[in-house]
């Protein structure tokens, strides 16, 4: 017997007298013991080119430039070959059987495939967008959203989402702002946390989970100019205070995986950067999953100036701490040769499949490499009634009322005549966004739909296009004009394609694209009331449409279900309460905009022309971080704080009484923001650190209590240790960040936090 083969041998013995049931757990608990001797026991036995070929993916069954097998057949025989230790793109039961039945039936070290896919906001039941989803404010029903789009990925073969995009996006401009959380830490941690749990719930083996990848690791949100795939520069500081804690939260949520960043951050891609792969991550983290760089990323080292060829890339790249490497074919094609050579050591190739193994018996693909799927399992999960109404709560709670003047909404459902008129009305495909993945189109709500479904029998409902969503021709304005003369209100569906945001969506402009706004005016000057609705991936710039149009609604693209949370809130069916996870600029020239910025030594004063201001343009946002109307209204008073003093291990408890002033049941977002009065680095005006969702009836009022950690105050201090700073610090609790009340309390003394 071959070692190879005895080392095999031994694999299935323990698996045999130590069956394993791969946990979900935090990344800083040790590895089972029998797991590792597993792992060591496939790693001696495995070749020199089998070991690479863990770490290499490959798409579907024939792969794109820049490298890679160009037919199913060179795919399949490198699988054979042991070549391929990851696959992406593959879709559907049948198929990833098949490919998973030649690895681990005919390739010699019969080690299973992993299959992942961009699973972002839904696999056949398309949810609202990932900003979308941060609007609602709701950690809960996000979490439910990743969990019923585990299961119906992972019923058809799928084994590891690429999701969620933690990215900190403080630029608008950037399109894939629409894929992440928003601008804010706090937030942008609670659902990154979210999501992981839902992806992968509380067994990963189990075979409706997906093991969840946090990405872009680290800093991508903040490229420069808002362009995807540009230069971030940022301080040490700002790293870790704004953009890593998000991260770190779904390391601590159990993600088994991180992408790596196309971005360099100060000079050093992150592809080859070994101190956020390897000093931050493994050493400070303790994470022991593995890193996938995006597609072509190591490649990529090259353009970046980084690497003067493949074989460097592929040897700063696993020597930062980068274990598999997506599409650039640069392991596969160079790690041989410099392993040999010694310039790559082979403890540093060993610990990267120890790594991607780790995670295969985690999954339990050792155990069932097929994980129990088949085709009538897929059928009976995906698009299933309870699905589709988890996606319609999900789109309602993810609409934010920006303006109500005179109470035009909600609309009643027996007017006479509605006229619904925009490039977006009837459109299928736009609703469900960027990176929707295998949705089938034909299954989404129009908001035409919607409304036809909602309103009563005798109300007619008149349709004009008008325009389209980026076109230049004005010839449909005229009928969508004679169509709202008609009406008693006028529902106006406008904003964005789906390919507008997204990956290579960014936009130098953010105002209505195409002829929309002259459809607007055009559409106002009638004289009906006009209920504006918005369907985008990034905050638009609106400030005309603000001004002029009395009811607006910010819907984003709300997924299969679109026109039915849209006319669920429109026709007040539900309330909405949804609250904006991003500050929307007036336009584009105060970009970047965030409500959590510093004060300068000059904060902005009209009366005094020497301060940081826009001579032609009010230093507010159009609308800030954190707000939402309501078709009621809700009331704010005694503000109280259990203890003004504090020590570093106490907790911050606040409270608020908050009353419904209106004559509907609602719920409202109550939030609560802290500031630093001084510290040994200047600190931002306000920070959110924690929140609530409250329901109350009409005239009803409850006392909201928010806890807040003390610890969690900690920054990056003048000396580079995260602390918590004694002093005085002033506490907000209000419906957004910009209002609110206002009280104080102090902390004493100081320790180190992580």
């Amino acid at each position: 017997m071959t070692a190879q083969l005895r080392g095999f041998g031994l694999l299935c013995f323990l698996l045999l007298v130590f069956p394993l049931r791969a946990q979900v757990t935090p990344a800083r608990l040790s590895e089972d013991p029998r797991t590792g001797h597993a792992i060591d026991s496939i790693i001696a036995s495995l070749t020199l080119e089998e070991k690479i070929g863990q770490l290499v993916q490959f798409t579907g069954e024939v792969n794109t430039p820049p490298a890679g097998p160009r037919t199913q057949d060179e795919q399949r025989a490198l699988i054979r070959a042991g070549k391929i230790g990851s696959l992406l793109n593959v879709v559907g039961s049948a198929q990833t059987r098949e490919l998973q039945r030649i690895a681990v039936e005919e390739s010699r070290a019969k080690i299973p495939l992993l299959f992942g896919l961009d699973v972002i906001h839904g696999f056949r039941t398309t949810f609202p967008i990932p900003l979308a989803g941060a609007a609602t404010w709701d950690p809960d029903a996000v979490e439910m959203s990743a969990r019923i789009s585990a299961a119906e990925a992972a019923s058809a073969g799928v084994h590891w989402t690429f999701a969620p995009m933690v990215d900190i996006a403080r630029d608008p401009r950037w399109g894939r702002i629409a894929e992440g959380s928003g601008e804010d830490t706090f937030l942008g941690s609670v659902m990154a946390a979210a999501r992981v749990r839902g992806f992968q719930g509380t067994d990963l083996a189990n075979p409706s989970s997906l093991m969840a990848c946090a990405k872009h690791y680290a800093a991508y949100g903040a490229a420069e100019g808002g362009r995807d795939y540009n230069t971030v520069d940022i301080s040490e500081r700002t790293l870790r205070d704004v953009y890593l804690p998000p991260f770190r939260a779904a390391v601590e949520a159990g993600a088994g995986t991180l992408m790596a960043s196309f971005n360099e951050i100060g000079g050093v891609p992150s592809n080859g950067n070994r101190h956020l792969l390897t000093e931050i991550l493994r050493d400070e983290w303790k994470f022991d999953g593995f890193v996938v760089s995006d597609w072509n990323s190591v490649g990529e080292l090259i353009n970046h100036g980084f690497a003067a060829s493949g074989a460097e890339a592929a040897g700063r790249a696993i020597s930062a701490g980068m274990d598999m490497d997506m599409i650039s074919g640069c392991f596969l094609e160079n790690l041989p040769t410099l392993v040999r050579d010694g310039r790559v050591s082979t403890s540093t190739l060993d610990e990267a499949v120890r790594r991607v193994l780790r995670m295969k018996f985690r999954l339990g693909l050792f155990k069932d490499p097929y994980r129990s799927v088949s085709p009538d399992l897929e059928k009976k999960t995906v698009l299933t009634a309870s699905s589709l109404e988890s996606a319609r709560d999900l789109a309602r709670k993810a609409i934010v009322l920006l303006k109500n003047e005179g109470s035009v909404l909600p609309l009643r459902k027996d007017l006479r005549c509605i006229a619904v008129i925009g490039p977006l009305a009837s459109n299928r495909r736009d609703p469900v966004g960027p990176w929707a993945g295998p949705t089938d189109t034909n299954n989404v709500v129009t908001v035409l739909e919607g409304v036809r479904s909602a309103v009563s029998p005798g109300t007619k409902v008149l349709f004009a296009g008008g325009c389209t969503i980026n076109g230049t021709d004005t010839n449909g304005i005229a009928a969508a004009v004679s169509s709202a003369r008609q009406a008693d209100a006028v529902l106006l569906i406008t904003g964005e394609s789906e390919e507008m945001s997204g990956e290579a969506g960014s936009r130098a402009s953010l105002d209505l694209p195409g002829r929309q706004e002259d459809l607007v005016r055009a559409v106002h000057a009638t004289g009906k009331p006009v209920v504006l609705i918005l369907m985008n991936g990034h905050p638009l710039t609106i400030a005309w449409e603000a001004s002029h149009i009395p009811a607006i609604l910010e819907t984003w693209f709300l997924g299969l279900k679109a026109g039915s949370a849209i006319a669920d809130v429109v026709f007040g069916d539900y309330n909405p309460s949804g609250k904006l996870p991003v500050t929307i600029p007036r336009t584009v020239g105060q970009i970047p905009l965030y409500y959590n910025h510093k004060n300068t030594g000059r904060p902005p004063d009209t009366a005094d022309r020497f301060t940081s201001k826009y001579m032609d343009l009010p230093s507010t946002p159009l609308y800030p971080f954190g707000y939402g109307l309501s078709y009621t209204t809700y009331g704010y008073s005694g503000l109280a704080i259990r203890s003004a003093r504090l020590g570093t291990t106490d907790t911050l408890q606040a409270s608020v009484v908050v009353t419904n002033t209106g004559k509907r049941a609602g719920s409202e977002v109550v939030q609560l923001y802290v500031r630093d009065e001084a510290g040994s680095v200047t600190r931002p005006v306000r920070e959110l650190k924690g929140f609530r969702t409250v329901r109350l009836d009409p005239g009803a009022a409850a006392s909201v209590t928010i806890s807040v950690p003390v610890s969690s105050l900690a920054f990056t201090t003048l000396d580079m240790k995260h602390e918590v700073e004694p002093g005085t610090f002033r506490v907000f609790i209000g419906p957004d960040s910009a209002h609110g009340l206002e009280g104080t309390f102090t902390v004493s003394g100081a320790a180190p936090q992580h």
